[in-house]
């Protein structure tokens, strides 16, 4: 049996986390942390854990948690974990890192982005971007992983296979994303209150978006050469959900078949990405609650460019399943233990 800490348990996705976890067979948490609600029951801040989780909150004390467990979730703001991992922890205990910390490996490039000083530079190059469906054979042998971002997971998986095999353009790679509110988080921002964002639409952080040097990074190494896109999302009424919409020039005249038999390449045999079949667009509502992303597209023969779509549950593949398929792979168990839940509708 693994024991697990998760040390952010009381955020959406730390809270996730723990759903996706009670219901893993060879998993066990043992340390609810949560500096917010020391020494408060977990079930009093979620009463949907009721009779369901007996513990309280602990602190954030990855040393002593480390003694514990075999592996730490940090689901947490931007730079705590990188300011609490050492070599030390490492050498005890695994960690999948739930922020974007190690998801970058320029320093610079995240300091720039994040508007924050890197305070453990030195794990760069050993961290693992956990994005299993590219990165599966690292992850397995990793200690650190970093955990992907969900408008990167969703973008990654959606274009990749077109970079790789050389279809595209990358440098015309336009996306645009729409996102529910959780993926802001749970703390108490006026942008996210319920007048403010029921019945309306917008779009949010454009052409500045922190997720940005992730996608082009990552679509960079499908692509072979350094990329430059425009990435601008949107916070849409809905609790869950991330939908793709991506554009691209085709390098040359392909078929509706040759495009999918590349989808099919890469994707026929993964357990949760889900090519669709022709004409069926992705949509937030079938993949709710799951692990599962759809993915397809439609070649535009008048203006020689293809649309790539995708749609996820942001704090499921989008955090917390995703973290939970990085720790079957890296404590070598079935993949989707603990994921094979069917999309929730409606």
């Amino acid at each position: 049996m693994i024991k697990a800490g998760i040390i952010g348990a009381t955020g959406y996705a730390g809270g996730e986390l723990v759903r996706l976890l009670l219901g893993h067979r060879d998993a066990k948490i043992v340390w609810y942390g949560s500096r917010s609600y020391i020494d408060k029951k977990y079930a009093e801040v979620y009463q949907n854990m009721f009779q369901l989780v007996e513990d309280v909150c602990r602190d954030d004390n990855m040393e002593q948690l480390a003694d514990e467990v075999d592996v730490i979730f940090t689901a947490t703001p931007q730079g705590l974990c990188a300011s609490l991992v050492n070599e030390e922890i490492l050498s005890k205990t695994k960690v999948i890192d739930l922020s974007a910390d190690f998801r970058i490996k320029d320093v610079k490039v995240y300091e720039e982005w994040y508007k924050l000083e890197h305070k453990a530079p030195q794990f760069l190059d050993e961290a693992v971007y956990g994005l299993c469906e590219i990165n599966r054979e690292a992850v397995k042998q990793a200690r650190l992983v970093a955990n992907p971002g969900c408008y990167p997971t969703c973008s990654t998986l959606s274009i990749y296979p077109l970079l790789k095999e050389g279809i595209i353009d990358g440098n015309t790679v336009i996306i645009d994303a729409k996102s529910g509110t959780s993926g802001a988080g749970r703390g108490a921002k006026v942008d996210n209150l319920y007048c403010e964002v029921n019945e309306n639409i917008k779009a949010y952080g454009v052409a500045s978006h922190r997720h940005t040097p992730e996608i082009e990074e990552q679509l960079g190494y499908a692509a072979g050469y350094p990329m430059h896109i425009n990435f601008t999302p949107h916070l849409v009424p809905m609790n869950r959900g991330i939908l793709i919409t991506a554009y691209a020039s085709l390098k040359k005249d392909v078929t509706e078949e040759e495009v999918r038999a590349i989808y099919n390449k890469y994707y026929a045999k993964e357990k949760f990405v889900r090519v669709l079949e022709n004409g069926a667009c992705p949509q937030t509502r079938w993949v709710e609650g799951s692990n599962f992303v759809d993915v397809n597209f439609k070649i535009d023969p008048r203006t020689n460019r293809i649309i790539m779509m995708g749609a996820m549950d942001n704090l499921v593949k989008g955090a917390a399943g995703q973290a939970v398929q990085n720790m079957n792979l890296m404590f070598g168990l079935p993949e989707d233990e603990g994921l094979r839940m069917a999309p929730v509708f409606p």
